[in-house]
């Protein structure tokens, strides 16, 4: 009996207090913003919490990670940036960026920026360029707020 008390009481911590320190881990998106510099357009993701994992990768069409359908936005090509463990809403589905999902700032590389994924953890974001294979640099910015920050140059 002391056996299967033990047992379900470590079912249910892992069930109840697992989860809450995973999803505090996570980096949360609470802005995006896009900027106009002399050799580049820039990208910038902010975010609150963790600092996730990312990485970014090119392709030509942008596909919604629910559905796999297509996601129609202007763009030659498309910097996907991909976030881990990242989300765009709260615990409870609340957005915690309140802007638009699709953005279409009319800079000389950037045509769009629109959300592909916000499941899981998993946080992505495709960034449409007016070129293809135009040179991009990203990083981490960690002094003061956390952000992401993608420049792709014009040339």
């Amino acid at each position: 009996m002391k056996r299967f008390i033990a047992v379900l009481a470590a079912a249910v911590m892992a069930v109840t207090i697992v989860p809450s320190a995973s999803a505090a881990d996570n980096a949360l998106l609470t802005g995006v913003r896009t900027g106009q510099h002399p050799t580049f357009d820039r990208v910038v993701f902010d975010l609150t919490g963790a600092q996730p994992g990312a990485s970014y990768s090119r392709t030509t069409e942008p596909t919604s990670c629910g559905s796999g359908k297509p996601i129609s936005a202007p763009g030659a090509e498309f910097v996907e940036v991909r976030l881990q463990p990242a989300a765009a809403h709260d615990e409870n589905g609340q957005p915690t960026y309140p802007g638009s999902r699709d953005l279409r700032p009319n800079l000389p590389q950037v045509k769009s920026v629109v959300f592909t994924c916000d499941f899981e953890a998993d946080l992505s974001i495709a960034i449409g360029t007016k070129d293809a294979n135009r040179r991009v640099d990203a990083w981490f910015t960690t002094t003061g707020p956390l952000r992401y920050v993608v420049d792709i140059y014009y040339s």
